[in-house]
């Protein structure tokens, strides 16, 4: 399978204390003091790592892998990174257990004739020729093979058992993008920041709005725990809308007719 690359501990935790920073400025933090732990912007940065991986088609990547088949084995585990496999082709017409080798004279020709001397002879009828011939030796000898994907267990079901060892076939894949890069990219980083916001401001909403009023001279203090979790709420709306209206960088739907 393809290799993803694994980012620094260094670069990801300074991203992360980036956004944490945002949130306690905007906040009021040197102003006022928080009363959230470490541990609640953690949570705060996980659920909007999930939210916008759930809610926006800009979360994943488009991506290509090899699998290299064993003789009668149909199930193979995938990464934990694939989301999902869309197409699967074969790079030949596959080891079918038997030795030797397979020479096509159409293929050969082919060759012959576009590669070897190309611009000096062929024409338009011997491509036409060829390209129907590929299509046609596609269909007979599985060019493509029929599959299922478990998105939860990540096990690829080949539907046609391999009768051969060591054929490399070619996944086309989506894959989660990993979380350096949600937040390297700025428009992912977005939405991560305001959401991680909202919910600070619902966390710190709560805690202040079990204590409403302290007791003190003159009074006392009344806290804003209210107004913090409306606030909260209404910026994690508009965070959902703006995904629904394309503006973190998803891929608006396709014309519909009918």
């Amino acid at each position: 399978m393809a290799n993803l690359e694994t980012p620094s501990p260094t670069d990801y935790n300074k991203l992360k204390n980036m956004v944490f920073d945002y949130t306690k400025l905007r906040l009021g933090d040197q102003m006022v003091e928080l009363e959230l732990d470490p541990a609640h912007y953690n949570n705060a940065l996980t659920r909007a790592i999930e939210v916008f991986r759930t809610r926006s088609s800009a979360a994943v990547e488009e991506s290509f892998a090899f699998l290299t088949t064993q003789r009668n084995v149909q199930i193979y585990t995938l990464p934990e990174e694939i989301v999902s496999v869309t197409k699967i082709w074969r790079r030949s017409l596959g080891d079918l257990g038997n030795a030797g080798s397979q020479l096509d004279p159409f293929s050969q020709g082919y060759l012959n004739v576009y590669i070897l001397n190309a611009g000096r002879s062929g024409g338009l009828l011997s491509y036409e020729l060829f390209q129907n011939f590929n299509f046609q030796v596609g269909r007979m000898f599985g060019q493509e093979i029929d599959f299922y994907y478990n998105l939860v267990t990540k096990k690829l079901t080949l539907i046609r058992r391999p009768a051969g060892t060591g054929e490399h076939l070619l996944l086309q894949t989506y894959n989660l993008k990993p979380e350096v890069q949600l937040l390297t990219d700025y428009r992912s980083l977005t939405f991560i920041k305001e959401y991680v916001l909202a919910l600070s401001m619902l966390s710190l909403g709560e805690a202040r709005e079990k204590y409403s009023t302290i007791i003190g001279p003159g009074g006392g203090t009344t806290l804003n725990g209210q107004s913090l979790k409306a606030a909260g709420t209404e910026l994690i709306k508009k965070c959902e809308e703006d995904i629904a209206l394309y503006k973190f960088g998803e891929t608006p739907l396709s014309l519909l007719i009918g």
